[in-house]
């Protein structure tokens, strides 16, 4: 249960975000008398060498007004919520684990340049590299806005390194993406619906998580969700922060009215393969990372992969805020 405490710390970060946006609305406008008023002295005055100047203050202002203009669509109940992520390697076996790793790595660079903090809940290695699965969350204002648009399954294509033929390998991996709830929600979950198991955590967390069996799996067996948390100090921190982590999955899943989406709304794909991708990177033998949703597409996939893909975020905001039209009608 959430106690008068956490609330108080919900309305304070409410009222500084308000205060944020206040804030950020004042400079806008101040940028705009600044161009304008730019305009009117390069008028006046026929000075080309206010061009520069002014080129450099209307870009700042054109960027700072896309941002905010995007910011409107998050209009969702937890879109200002941290994030919790999971990455799920699929078909291509080691290949598909390193592209995990670096899925993994491309969302933690992004959080970064937001200003975002990332914090490692669960992982489990690769048999011989990469990452099978790990879970993580992204803190910071709107992170679970942003990226919702990133569930579903991502593919690559490249010439692998771990094939001895130096032949193209496509390989997939799935990105569920639920809000971290902070306040309680009508979510009934009775004993007997799950099952709690412990073990050894693995991985990185502290050489404490390997002497005692703190990490916490939580299986539901009404809906068939499974959650982990292995990166906490304590059992009871990780049984806590799975139990949360179930409320919000079977929070989303009770607000679906289309119950025929049960797996989407889960967060969980079961067929992690060909046709079921939401967007290709493709890096040989051309490069294109492109969203099958929207038709965003970007040629510098290295830039992508580490950390620019507010592009693709962006198209599908506005995408969704369409009404998700098929692009092919």
């Amino acid at each position: 249960m959430w106690d008068d405490n956490d609330r108080a710390q919900g309305y304070v970060r409410e009222l500084k975000s308000l205060k944020d946006t206040v804030a950020e609305f004042n400079d806008l406008k101040t940028k705009y008398d600044d161009v304008a008023t730019l305009i009117e002295m390069a008028r006046e005055e026929d000075d080309e060498s206010l061009i520069p100047e002014l080129e450099e203050t209307f870009t700042s202002f054109k960027d700072e007004f896309e941002d905010l203009r995007i910011r409107t669509l998050l209009t969702g109940e937890y879109d200002n919520s941290n994030a919790i992520i999971t990455l799920h390697a699929g078909a291509g076996g080691t290949e598909a684990c390193d592209w995990t790793s670096m899925l993994y790595r491309m969302y933690t660079r992004w959080a970064e340049k937001k200003g975002y903090t990332v914090e490692l809940l669960d992982i489990l290695d690769g048999d011989e590299a990469g990452i099978k699965s790990v879970t993580f969350q992204i803190n910071g204002e709107n992170a679970y806005g942003y990226m919702r648009s990133e569930k579903g399954v991502h593919r690559l294509v490249r010439i692998s390194p771990f094939n001895a033929n130096g032949k193209r390998q496509t390989s997939f991996s799935s990105c569920e993406v639920m809000p971290e709830i902070t306040k309680d929600v009508d979510i009934e979950i009775n004993d007997e619906d799950i099952r709690i198991d412990t073990y050894r955590s693995s991985g990185a967390g502290g050489q404490h998580i390997n002497k005692t069996s703190s990490a916490i799996r939580i299986t539901h067996f009404p809906t068939g969700i499974v959650v982990t948390c292995q990166n906490e100090r304590s059992q009871f921190q990780n049984k806590d922060k799975a139990m949360q982590m179930l409320k919000a999955k079977l929070m989303l899943l009770k607000e679906q009215e289309n119950m025929e989406k049960l797996s989407d709304i889960k967060g969980e794909i079961s067929d992690i393969n060909f046709g079921s991708q939401i967007r290709s990177y493709v890096m040989q033998p051309y490069k294109m990372v492109k969203d099958l949703r929207t038709g965003e597409e970007s040629s510098n996939v290295d830039a992508v992969m580490d950390g620019g893909i507010d592009r693709f975020i962006n198209a599908y905001l506005k995408w969704e805020s369409l009404g998700r039209p098929d692009r092919n009608e």
